[in-house]
């Protein structure tokens, strides 16, 4: 009950602090910089918290000094008053027992339960440091530390019945661990997350919580592994979305194959003001003149004495090596033995149809500077050599690199007595992962440049075309659901010569039900993928503490 104040002040008491309804509000006192409020129990009875039997005898009172939710920005501490009780059922063996409150107080904690759970929602939005800074402001200081242990208490939410089950990796630490996390697709929650992503943990998950009816999962063979030991019953669903990057992955490849065709023919020759050809544009090179890379070897291949790159050599030694392996029968696993490689590495040299593709793959690299290489051609021909000032120029056209990358560039022109011409400004190939893009995209969601780029470089490589007709081939396949022509798509790839397609065709034959099955049923791995985005999120968020333990808690609650 609360003390005999005025009816205004009877009422904002119970406004703000309506958990203390109930309780005899003995004194409220302003301390400057917090506030103290004094409360005494009831005499009526209580429950006993091993038998739940009434009692009222009373042992003796005493003080508990809690914490509560802030008022006005200052803190508030509630003095509370409470009784200690005999138990009176002999056979009890809790001889004597405190009172709680609902609402306000819990056993062993010094927090009121509204102040608790304001701080474990803290902690779940901003972890530690950013929570105990944001807590202070409040009226609420707290340490980093006490918000951790807050999280590490709270206990798993319950499972519940699953049908629709979505599993998929993600990285505790990248490269050396990972783990699985566990989707109720019906309702897009977190419900569980593994240590590993190993099929024997999966499946003995799968054993304790049968009822799992469809399993979305990616096109990992140990979630496959697991799913058929742990729910045999259960239909498995290869996610369109993998499928989907398989296939771009076996485009790109092919595109890095046929490279060759993505240049753009030589630019024709623009005449001047009178009718005449600039000669420093585009006039045919001068046989004596310093390119500005070298044209006889691709980029990258030789360093800028003229000496050629140890990668390179590595690469070709270790690809003549792999494959010699290989013609005498050796398993992957003896060639990386023997060759001290990772058995990723070999798989890689092994698949590569050639060492032009291993080396295109180590050295290709998107520049910076590529888009204003013919631009800085045609400013060097024109006599204008001052790295400075062609900075300047190309960065008001959008360059955000620095001025010594432009000098790096134009250094091989420089050492000479007369200024050497650069090569003829023809316009940059475009990187293969462009084109890959381009033909991963849907044609009505192509610029008209892209477009138009596209379909010269489809006109001059028939493999392309190809490759382009079957990507939209398999994407109208995917998109309504068409499962029933796999076999036909399968059969349309294998017909022409595209070994990396073939290569995901496999794939596909060996996952054929699950992948049969994604490309029919309209369930998907989409809500796993964006819980793996928030869960990269809340790693980044516990600033190098996110131990297995407190960043499964971070992910089941958030």
């Amino acid at each position: 009950m609360l003390p005999q104040l005025t009816g205004d002040q009877a009422r904002l008491l119970r406004v703000l602090f309506p958990h203390l309804d109930g309780l005899e509000v003995a004194q409220v006192g302003d301390l400057s910089d917090s506030v103290r409020i004094t409360v005494r129990t009831g005499t009526a009875p209580v429950l006993c918290r091993g038998c739940q039997m009434a009692s009222v005898r009373v042992h003796d009172r005493y003080r508990r000094y809690l914490h509560d939710l802030a008022c006005g920005g200052r803190p508030v501490q509630i003095v509370l008053e409470t009784r200690r009780l005999r138990c009176t059922n002999p056979a009890c063996p809790v001889a004597t027992f405190a009172e709680q409150v609902p609402g306000v107080t819990e056993r062993h904690q010094r927090r009121t339960a509204g102040l608790r759970g304001l701080l474990e929602h803290l902690a779940l939005a901003l972890a530690g440091r950013a929570g105990s800074r944001l807590a202070a402001v409040l009226g609420m200081p707290v340490s980093r530390c006490t918000l951790i242990r807050l999280l590490r208490a709270l206990p798993d939410p319950p499972i519940g019945q699953v049908t629709v089950l979505g599993v998929d990796d993600f990285a505790k630490r990248k490269g050396h661990s990972y783990a699985s996390v566990l989707i109720n697709m019906d309702t897009h929650q977190v419900i569980d997350v593994l240590p590993d992503r190993e099929a024997d943990t999966f499946a003995g998950w799968l054993r304790e919580h049968p009822g799992v009816q469809v399993i979305c999962r990616d096109r990992a063979g140990a979630y496959a592994l697991g799913a058929s030991e742990g729910a045999p019953q259960a239909i498995q669903v290869a996610d369109r979305f993998h499928l989907w990057q398989n296939l771009s992955e076996a485009v790109e490849k092919t595109v890095i194959t046929h490279r060759a065709t993505l240049p753009e023919p030589a630019l024709a020759p623009e005449p001047g003001p009178e009718g005449q050809v600039d000669p420093g544009d585009h006039a045919a090179p001068d046989p004596t003149a310093v390119p500005l890379v070298p044209l006889a070897e691709p980029i990258g291949f030789y360093d800028s004495a003229g000496r050629q790159r140890r990668l390179i050599a590595r690469h070709r030694e270790r690809y003549a090596a792999v494959h010699a392996l290989l013609a005498e029968g050796h398993s992957h696993s003896a060639i990386g033995r023997k060759l001290r490689l990772n058995r990723h590495t070999v798989a890689r040299f092994a698949h590569a149809p050639s060492i032009d593709q291993v080396l295109f793959q180590a050295t290709h690299r998107a520049g910076i500077l590529d888009d204003f290489k013919p631009y800085l051609g045609r400013r060097w021909n024109a006599g204008v050599t001052d790295a400075t000032v062609l900075y300047g120029e190309i960065q008001a056209q959008g360059f955000t690199g620095s001025v010594q990358t432009v000098r790096a560039y134009l250094r091989p022109l420089r050492g000479t007595e007369a200024a050497p011409k650069a090569a003829p400004a023809t316009p940059a190939p475009p990187k293969p992962r462009r084109v890959t893009r381009w033909i991963m995209t849907h044609p009505d969601r192509l610029t008209g440049d892209d477009a138009a780029h596209l379909a010269t470089i489809v006109a001059r490589s028939p493999e392309l075309a190809a490759t382009a007709g079957h990507v939209r081939s398999f994407a109208a396949m995917m998109t309504t659901l068409q499962g029933h022509r796999l076999d036909e798509w399968i059969s349309a790839v294998r017909a022409d010569p595209l070994p990396d397609l073939h290569s995901f065709t496999n794939g596909l034959e060996r996952d054929q039900t699950a992948v049969l099955a994604g490309l029919t049923l309209p369930y998907s791995s989409g809500a796993v993928e964006g819980r793996i985005c928030k869960i990269k999120f809340l790693k980044r968020l516990m600033f190098g503490r996110a131990n297995y333990d407190l960043l499964r808690t971070m992910i089941l609650h958030n």
